[in-house]
């Protein structure tokens, strides 16, 4: 995967960032066709381990959310099976962070309630954190997964419900 490299004017969608939690393939995809999208792409991987591996993407790392996140960022959170989910997530809950969502089944609790209800925030901050998350597309592969979750948030960005209804 590249680095997102082509020119914009100064008032273009570029100014979305995207912030993809986790290393893992959907992050990969979700970056890469974001940046085609507009999107100006960042990783954020708390492991070092993974964070090495991670470098290759192409994208800029972070090892922890920014506290400075504007109020047209999109956060994805690509794996809910990680124990620092819920200190990510509270973290990502404590910015200007238009949208936050969480990567999972629909038919499972998500585990990031209980982990953000551990650490003390409230159910109406808990609530801001969208699952699941895209368009109901049936996706089952880490590129499919990327284009639901995009699809969603460009839907969402234009007030628009997503589906094939106009």
């Amino acid at each position: 995967m590249t680095e997102h490299t082509h020119q914009h004017d100064e008032d273009s969608a570029c100014a979305v960032a995207l912030v993809a939690i986790f290393a893992s393939p959907v992050a990969g995809y979700l970056l890469r066709y974001g940046a085609d999208l507009g999107f100006r792409g960042f990783l954020l991987e708390p492991d070092p381990a993974r964070a090495a591996g991670a470098a290759a993407l192409g994208f800029p790392l972070l090892t922890a959310m920014p506290d400075d996140l504007h109020d047209s960022a999109d956060v994805i959170a690509t794996d809910h099976h990680r124990p620092e989910l819920g200190v990510v997530l509270r973290d990502a809950l404590a910015t200007k962070a238009r949208w936050i969502g969480v990567m999972g089944n629909p038919r499972h609790v998500g585990p990031h309630v209980a982990m953000l209800t551990e650490l003390g925030v409230p159910p109406e901050e808990i609530a801001r954190v969208h699952r699941p998350i895209g368009l109901n597309i049936g996706s089952r592969t880490p590129p499919e997964i990327a284009v639901s979750a995009l699809a969603g948030l460009l839907a969402d960005r234009n007030g628009r419900s997503g589906g094939f209804e106009f």
